[in-house]
């Protein structure tokens, strides 16, 4: 038997990292050569790459398999690929579902490492392409942006508590109004950051100014899904998108039973969160297609919400096609495709 390819699954923590290096031959038989266990560090990082040189003396592939845990991952990721290192990130709700699927009862950092290195084995998943500069900064005041909301939220809510409790605390109210100032600056701060990184850059701006014509659309909800999604670079098809931010449709029928079809809800919750007010923004302003399908999946569901789930996938999905074809929106553009499928008649 031949050895094809070696592959290294990694389950990276805050403080280390599991590796498990398994190799697959070409009966597919997948077998363990080695695991070890290495400090989530730059020094931790040069160790793993050694060992990698050790443990991998046949002249194969190597690729390497992790999740996407949070931020945590992404020092190794970046380190990787500045070494020119095959390697794919995956959503961990997909890990998961494959160690189901092969009957893992357990669940520890050795056992999820083995797992990710037979995913690496024995499917061919797509390269992880890291994010521009441009597109990580923004990221990361996107990401901002939504914590000082929830926080803004939070005290403006325990203000109304206080001011219509039986005993009003007058300087509990004074730092409380004072504490919802500083966010609401704070707020204007990052949108005027938000605006600055995308026009400056020649490409994102094209692509707002070519987007944001969609009422509803506005600065801040494109540069969310432009950065969630990376400017839409690991997408080959709008499927893949619409799987990632959790609008695919999960069936409940096995027979004669026939139970609720929803959305998964498995993906990037901040691009569906985002993506809320604009498709009643696009409802409301009668943009035909927008509107249209709302009353078609409405009229079928007699289900309001239902039709705002149905627009939010729209708008994702014409922001993509918008986005890869670098076309300007046209409001009276009618697609000859249906513009709604069977699945939206019972999604929620």
């Amino acid at each position: 038997m031949k050895n094809l390819k070696y592959s290294i699954g990694i389950d990276v923590s805050m403080k280390d990292f599991a590796c498990c290096l398994s190799v697959i031959n070409d009966e597919q038989e997948v077998k363990i050569k080695a695991t070890h266990k290495f400090a989530n560090t730059q020094i931790g990082f040069d160790l793993f790459s050694a060992w990698v040189n050790r443990h991998s003396k046949e002249a194969l592939p190597v690729v390497c398999v992790m999740e996407a845990t949070g931020v945590y991952h992404e020092p190794l990721a970046w380190f990787l690929h500045s070494r020119d290192q095959p390697l794919s990130v995956l959503l961990p709700n997909k890990a998961k579902s494959f160690l189901k699927a092969n009957g893992a009862k357990s669940k520890n950092d050795s056992i999820d490492a083995k797992g990710l290195a037979q995913i690496g084995a024995e499917k061919k998943l797509d390269l992880w392409v890291p994010p521009s500069k441009q597109l990580y900064a923004l990221r990361a005041y996107t990401r901002q942006y939504q914590s000082i909301t929830e926080m803004h939220t939070s005290m403006t809510n325990q203000l109304h508590s206080v001011q219509h409790g039986q005993f009003q605390n007058k300087e509990i109210i004074k730092q409380l109004k004072q504490t919802i100032k500083l966010f609401e600056k704070q707020l204007k701060q990052m949108e005027q950051i938000m605006a600055k990184v995308v026009k400056a850059d020649p490409v994102l701006n094209q692509h707002y100014q070519n987007i944001s014509v969609i009422k509803g659309i506005s600065l801040l909800s494109f540069a969310v899904i432009a950065a969630e999604t990376n400017g839409f670079i690991l997408f080959d098809n709008a499927a893949s998108l619409i799987s990632y931010a959790g609008y695919d449709v999960v069936e409940n029928q096995s027979g004669k039973h026939s139970g609720r079809t929803r959305i998964s809800k498995k993906g990037n919750s901040r691009i569906r969160r985002i993506l809320h007010m604009p498709a009643l923004c696009a409802v409301r302003d009668d943009q035909p297609q927008f509107k249209k399908l709302y009353e078609r999946v409405y009229e079928r569901t007699k289900v309001k919400m239902k039709g705002y789930v149905a627009v939010q996938r729209k708008l994702l999905e014409t922001m993509y096609y918008l986005w890869k074809k670098n076309e300007r929106y046209d409001p009276v553009f009618v697609s000859p495709q249906k513009i709604i499928a069977p699945e939206y008649q019972g999604y929620s």
